[in-house]
């Protein structure tokens, strides 16, 4: 007996209970301890990843869950129940590099697991540290880390020493994971750099957790080749994945089949505004018409050209009709580059002869870097550059080709075009006008486009939030120009509206989400103009339920 006595009968009656749960629950699957330990409230549906996982005998699952429904929570819920239960020792998180932050806050906050971002900061301070020698990876038990530093020999070599060909006890949590899925639909789908790294990586750890909310990227080949990363055993690339395998691994919800169930869940109406009775002479039409003739004209250059240089030139033509269904601001400025280039192949000051337009290249006249692409971090005037090169490279390399091409016709319509949306760029269009007359008559009523008088006096902001998507960085500060003119002069005006893009500091961009999230009452922001920065995962709907797509699909 202790000096102190016997201890109190109910008291060692709970931790004898506790010692109990603790041994039950590490072995028996369909008991769990994790949701007990979180600190959220868990809807029923978020324990059904859970359950399917300890029941496998190595934890490979892909949890496809509909956006919104907490595939973050579902991880943190496993990764949390295999370290309670000894089964887990490390964790490695790969994600995208805007969702980094938002990991590591979630995990930490949510379920007390500290994770440490594996980035440059870090590799220079355990070499400062440690010394240079140190493998970083072995400092710290879990880590998170970018898609795009997997590529990086730099962190991926020691990460394969560290794992060697297998890692007992070792969990990868793989977030968007669809971005590993052979980008090609044919027969033998290919694998890209960033395919082929995750495939080797995956297979030296222990257990692997995908996730993605749009998996199948409708090819099934690509599908089965993602799924032979998550399980060899049970999937094989090229060889349709069978539902009844498929089921075993995979959980797969959407939000309606939930509300139906469950509840609680807002449903989500898109609307499409049609913009209606706009003059035959506006810009955007006048514009179009031009731009359909110019394609028309520029077919006869290529006529004779192989099938690839074709595409090639109709897909410069399809990037200058998506900058125009963005904004004239976009166009004018794409315009302008490759009317100079032309200029030069017409005075014969350019050898086009020599010009091989690089597929790298040709991604940026349709669409902007994603988040896993380096250049995503450049800055806006380093992305710019790049997407001029495009532009020049794209039309050196399409021009060429026919000497039958009608370059008096070209040159006018190019004439025409840059002429109508030089005069055009900087004022408002249809679109703003209308988005300037919602945020009027929805969120503060002394909010009017440049020129007009305020209708009411005194006007103050309401609670509302709004947030206003666009893909292309010109058309980003378009409606950043459009907007401040519009607000200014209303209450707090110089704090009512933020940007969220690509190239910005980590801790500016974790300071704009936390002011958006935060309750109207106590941050003035009100309107959060963001590019594909914000496009995946990002939580920005705490205090916000309208949201503006700017270009048209």
């Amino acid at each position: 007996m202790g000096e102190k006595g016997f201890d109190d009968p109910r008291f060692f009656g709970a931790y004898v209970h506790t010692l109990r749960w603790n041994c039950v629950t590490a072995t028996d699957p369909k008991l769990f301890q994790a949701p007990f330990r979180a600190g959220i409230r868990i809807d029923a549906y978020q324990l059904e990843p859970l359950r399917k996982a300890l029941l496998l005998p190595r934890v490979n699952l892909f949890i496809a869950d509909d956006v919104g429904l907490g595939k973050t929570i579902e991880a943190g819920l496993i990764a949390s129940e295999m370290l309670l239960r000894r089964r887990v020792r490390e964790v490695v998180v790969a994600c995208p590099p805007s969702m980094l932050y938002q990991w590591k806050d979630e995990l930490e906050t949510r379920f007390g697991l500290t994770f440490e971002i594996l980035d440059r900061a870090y590799l220079e301070r355990i070499r400062q540290e440690r010394g240079y020698g140190v493998n970083p990876w072995t400092t710290f038990p879990r880590f998170i880390v970018s898609h795009r530093l997997l590529i990086d020999e730099t962190y991926a070599g020691p990460l394969r020493d560290w794992l060697d060909n297998l890692r007992p006890g070792s969990l990868l949590i793989f977030d968007e994971a669809h971005h590993a899925a052979p980008s090609s639909g044919s027969k033998y789908a290919i694998d890209s750099r960033f395919t082929r790294a995750i495939r080797d990586l995956a297979a030296r750890f222990e257990y692997r957790l995908f996730l993605s909310a749009t998996p199948h990227n409708g090819h099934s080949n690509s599908f089965s080749a993602l799924l032979e990363i998550l399980d060899p055993h049970r999937f094989t690339r090229r060889v349709k994945a069978l539902k009844s395998r498929l089921d075993e691994v995979m959980v797969r919800r959407l939000k309606e089949d939930i509300r139906e169930v469950h509840g609680g869940f807002p449903k989500r109406n898109v609307v499409q505004i049609d913009l209606k009775n706009l003059p035959e002479t506006a810009p955007e039409l006048q514009l179009s018409r031009r731009l359909e003739e110019y394609r028309t004209a520029r077919e006869s250059r290529y006529a004779g050209a192989t099938k690839r240089q074709q595409a090639e030139a109709a897909l410069l033509v399809c990037g200058l009709q998506q900058r125009l269904l963005s904004s004239i601001e976009a166009f004018a400025k794409t315009l302008r580059v490759h009317r100079a280039t032309m200029e030069r192949i017409w005075a014969g000051e350019q050898n086009t002869a020599k010009a091989a337009t690089p597929t790298a290249a040709l991604s940026l006249l349709t669409e902007s870097p994603d988040a896993d692409d380096e250049r995503s971090q450049q800055t806006e005037e380093d992305q710019s550059a790049e997407t001029d090169a495009a532009v020049v490279a794209a039309t050196l390399g399409t021009s060429g080709r026919n000497e039958s091409a009608d370059i008096v016709r070209e040159r006018e319509l190019l004439d025409s075009m840059e002429q109508i949306s030089g005069a055009a760029r900087g004022q408002p269009d249809a679109r703003v006008r209308h988005l300037i007359e919602w945020i009027r008559q929805h969120m503060c009523a002394d909010v009017r486009l440049s020129g007009e008088r305020s209708s009411a006096s005194g006007a103050v902001w309401n609670d509302l939030r709004l947030l206003i998507f666009t893909e292309w960085d010109d058309t980003k500060r378009y409606l950043v120009a459009q907007l401040r003119a519009a607000i200014q002069g209303t209450e707090l005006a110089e704090h009512r509206i933020d940007v969220f893009h690509g190239p910005m500091p980590p801790d500016k961009r974790e300071a704009i989400k936390r002011a958006f999230n935060l309750p109207p009452s106590k941050h003035p922001i009100r309107i959060l103009i963001a590019t594909d920065a914000a496009r995946e995962g990002l939580n920005l709907q705490a205090h916000c339920w309208n949201l503006f797509h700017f270009d048209v699909p």
